[in-house]
C-alpha cells in the first residue's frame, strides 16, 4: 500500500506515515519499498513482541491488576510469557509470593522484588519474545506443583479452547496448566473468538478468564456456560 493512500485512509500526514512505517520496518513487521510498504506477517502469524508490548498498555495493566488481586499472599504462581503476563509480573513486584516466570522479560522485571521468591526455569529463550521453551522448561514445570497458573493466550473460544501460534509455546502452556491447582487466563478482548494454530487446552481447563469490558458478550456467555468465571475490567 502506498504512503499517499495510507495518509488518505488515516488522515495523518505523509511525513507521519513515513516515520511510522520506518519504525514498523525496524521491528520486522513490514518491508519498505519506494512510496509504500508491504506486510511481512503471514495470515495468523503473531506480531513481534516489541510491537505488541506497546499496544493497549492501559487495558493490559487493568487486566494485570485484576489478575494480581486474585492471588493471595504466600501463593506459588507459574506465570506465562507474553506482553499481558509481563504486566502481571510488574503488578506482582511488591507482593509476597513464590513466582516462576516463563519469560526472561518477566524474570528481569521481578529480579529485584524484595518480598518475592523467584524461581527461574531452564529452557531455550525464543528470540525477541524471550519465552522459555523446550524440554528443560517442561521438566522444570513437571517437577513442581503451583497454587495458580496465570496463562496468556493468542486465541480463546468456548468451542476451540485456548490456542497459541507457536507449537513449542503451546507445549509449555500445557505443562504449566498441568502443574497448577487453579488456572487464570489473561487476555485482551480481541483475542476472544480468535483461534490460533496450536491447541493448548479446552476452555473447561480454565477456572477464570480476566479480559476487558469490550469482550464480545456471546463469547463471554459461552465461556460462562462452560463453567469458566469471566471477569471484565
Amino acid at each position: 500500500m502506498g504512503v499517499a493512500e495510507l495518509a488518505d485512509l488515516t488522515g495523518a500526514s505523509e511525513m507521519t506515515i513515513r516515520r511510522d512505517l520506518e519504525v514498523l520496518a525496524g521491528q520486522g513487521v513490514l518491508e519498505r519499498y519506494r512510496g509504500g510498504a508491504r506486510s511481512l506477517l503471514l495470515r495468523g502469524e503473531e506480531p513481534p513482541f516489541a510491537l505488541r508490548e506497546r499496544e493497549g498498555l492501559d487495558v493490559k495493566r487493568r487486566i494485570a491488576a485484576e489478575a494480581a488481586g486474585l492471588l493471595a499472599d504466600g501463593e506459588s504462581v507459574v506465570l506465562d510469557s507474553g506482553t499481558t503476563c509481563l504486566e502481571v509480573a510488574r503488578a506482582l513486584e511488591p507482593r509476597r509470593l513464590t513466582v516462576m516466570p516463563l519469560s526472561l522479560h518477566a524474570v528481569n522485571a521481578l529480579s529485584g522484588a524484595p518480598r518475592l521468591t523467584l524461581l527461574v526455569p531452564g529452557g531455550r529463550p525464543r528470540p525477541g519474545e524471550l519465552a522459555l521453551t523446550g524440554p528443560l522448561t517442561e521438566a522444570s514445570l513437571a517437577a513442581l506443583r503451583f497454587d495458580t497458573a496465570v496463562i496468556g493466550c493468542c486465541g480463546l473460544t468456548a468451542a476451540h479452547g485456548l490456542t497459541a501460534y507457536d507449537l513449542d509455546d503451546a507445549a509449555v502452556k500445557r505443562a504449566a496448566i498441568a502443574s497448577a491447582r487453579r488456572v487464570i487466563a489473561v487476555t485482551e478482548a480481541d483475542k476472544l473468538s480468535r483461534t490460533a494454530l496450536a491447541v493448548v487446552a479446552p476452555a473447561t481447563a480454565l477456572h477464570t478468564v480476566v479480559t476487558d469490558e469490550s469482550a464480545p458478550e456471546e463469547e463471554t456467555d459461552a465461556l460462562a456456560a462452560a463453567g469458566v468465571t469471566v471477569r471484565t475490567v
